[in-house]
């Protein structure tokens, strides 16, 4: 039996798993990825990818990338609620309501605060490939197709894995010091007896991708998603929920669409792409339309968090951990920051930098971020609901009731003007799901690899559309714009995945002696970044958001999380600066620190 040997096995290769070795690639960490697919996603599946998700790829150099081939923001910058897209009898082509989303329109000036980029709309299939070409990269990391991990033991220095290639049906072993499940849930936390708490099913849905050209029937190309609601269908899910892809072209223009509806699989017999088509143009109510489906699926809305994230050597990320209803776009985007949590924290232990016992904090900090997120999604998802409600559809009634609701809707009359505002009320709700910043950029580690300074965090908007934006331990670092030699960068820009970084409120004067000494201790690498000193700020934002007075200091993780903060200036910061970094990574660094 052949037998391959490598620092970090990965299980899985779609977005997390692909996440994961870019990162580890980066550390300079071997690792080889398994995919039982012979391919990445020929389907869109996840398309939004929000701020935090693009501050991770702007670092791995593909935002520009991403950018260039991906929804212009003016095209993405709205969502809107409609009876049917065509049609010409009394009820159809109406706008039920329309909300500002991902950071566009009125959000633009408090999302560009927030965040040196923008959210973007790229869809799985094309994000996939994009992280499969960087791999490239990086020879340490390696990736192959259409093998399967059927089985796997672990002992105190590592998992040996049973793999099948299933071209030729040959089985082989690999054994490595770390595993990453990032497998979707299919076999290696079942493997493990890991349960997965929550709603396993909540609704069957279909996802049809196809071409069409829909430009006759689109009015306002600033709006990505179009939700349809009507009497027919019961109302939201069963009506269709419909997301322009592009490619090529975008607005009206785009050549490809995006169909997620409610269908029970017993409802007309099996649904393929030959009776998906007239239940698209049923949907749209455009009989006529010439519509050829891409690729098409079936699936089920659930809401599902791993009871644990670690076993042994063996870690769960991204669909493994946790799964989300589609809506808020939380899945994907959570799986990229688990491999950023994990990745660095592994490097720093393979390389001596740490002891084991931080791989212990990867749970503690992830999963309660992932709890949050399936709770919101699942809320965000039942709130479409409310909209039915507010119109004064009943479910199971009969259709004419259902249709005399819409003209009451539509009606000039008192109820129908009363509906409308109740409409625009529930409407302005959705911002919850569509404009929700603090929830995608303003989670924070409570407990972990971090040093808490006893302060209390900043309020959170209870719908998840206020973000404040601090630099309080166990929080992402705050964005702030900095000048150097005429150049503009942002904080994030001054942070880098294999190293620590020292954030001073002023010249940085010790800290630069500390950091040489304690990074020579420890085998480290440690920047210092002196705002106010090499590093320029203009306005308030740093002073408000940092926290600090002069001569304070923050110490920042690999991963952009504010591991310690003194707001006042310390006496020795050599010994501090010891301390923490000793604290956080499990094992002293110099022998400078008090035994």
């Amino acid at each position: 039996m052949a037998h391959i040997e490598v620092p970090v096995l990965i299980v899985g290769g779609a977005g997390c798993g692909l996440t994961s070795a870019n990162l580890l690639g980066r550390l300079g960490i071997e690792c080889l990825v398994l995919e039982r697919y012979p391919a990445t996603s020929p389907a869109p599946k996840a398309h939004y990818l929000n701020q935090r998700t693009m501050e991770i790829l702007r670092e791995e150099g593909l935002a520009d990338y991403i950018y260039a081939n991906s929804t212009p923001a003016e095209n993405m910058s709205r969502v809107g609620w409609y009876t049917s897209l065509g049609g010409d009898g009394p009820l159809d082509r109406k706008q039920i309501g329309i909300i500002d989303a991902f950071g566009g329109h009125s959000l633009k000036d408090a999302y560009q605060a927030d965040s040196p980029v923008r959210s973007a709309n790229f869809a799985q299939m094309y994000i996939e490939p994009l992280l499969l070409e960087h791999l490239k990269t990086y020879p340490t990391s390696q990736i192959r197709f259409h093998q399967e991990v059927k089985s796997f033991t672990q002992d105190d220095t590592g998992v040996t894995a049973q793999v099948e290639n299933r071209d030729t049906g040959e089985i082989y072993e690999v054994r490595a010091q770390y595993m990453i499940a990032a497998d979707g849930g299919r076999m290696v936390g079942p493997a493990l007896g890991i349960e997965m708490d929550g709603i396993p099913r909540l609704i069957d849905m279909v996802t049809v991708w196809f071409a069409a050209d829909l430009s006759d029937y689109i009015e306002d190309e600033s709006v990505m998603i179009r939700w349809f609601t009507n009497p027919e269908k019961g109302g939201s899910w069963g009506s269709g929920v419909m997301v322009a892809l592009g490619p090529k072209t975008f607005g009206k223009g785009s050549e490809e669409w995006l169909m997620h509806f409610a269908f029970p699989p017993d409802a007309a017999g099996p649904l393929n792409p030959e009776s998906a088509i007239p239940e698209i143009r049923k949907l749209l109510r455009i009989p006529d339309l010439d519509v050829k489906v891409i690729r098409m699926n079936d699936w089920k809305v659930q809401g599902v968090l791993a009871r644990k994230y670690r076993e042994g050597r063996v870690f769960l990320a991204g669909d493994a951990a946790h799964r989300h209803p589609p809506t808020t776009g939380l899945g994907l985007n959570s799986a990229v920051c688990d491999a950023h949590n994990l990745t660095w924290k592994l490097a720093a232990v393979l390389k001596g930098e740490a002891d084991t016992s931080l791989l212990d904090s990867y749970e503690p900090e992830r999963r309660p971020v992932a709890a949050n997120n399936i709770a919101w999604a699942m809320m965000t998802f039942q709130n479409h609901l409310t909209i039915d409600a507010a119109i004064g559809l009943m479910p199971g009634a009969p259709v004419e009731f259902n249709v005399a609701a819409y003209h009451k809707l539509f009606s000039d009359t008192p109820e129908g003007a009363a509906r409308r505002q109740m409409v625009k009320e529930v409407v302005g709700t959705q911002r919850a799901e569509f404009q929700a910043h603090d929830i995608e950029i303003g989670f924070r580690y409570d407990e972990g690899a971090i040093i808490p300074d006893g302060t209390e965090p900043p309020p959170r908007g209870l719908l998840g559309d206020t973000h404040v934006p601090t630099m309080r331990p166990g929080h992402r670092l705050a964005h702030v714009w900095l000048e150097k030699d005429g150049r503009q960068v942002s904080t994030l820009d001054l942070t880098r995945l294999d190293r620590f970084t020292v954030f001073t409120n002023g010249p940085a004067g010790k800290w630069a002696d500390a950091a040489a000494t304690v990074a020579k201790a420890g085998s480290l690498t440690i920047d210092v970044v002196s705002v106010g000193g090499d590093y320029r700020t203009t306005g308030d934002r740093w002073a408000t958001v940092s926290g600090l007075k002069p001569g304070g200091a923050l110490i920042v993780r690999p991963d952009q999380h504010v591991a310690w903060r003194g707001a006042d200036a310390v006496a020795d910061p050599a010994v501090t600066l010891a301390q923490v970094l000793s604290t956080v990574l499990g094992k002293p660094v110099t022998q400078t620190v008090p035994a």
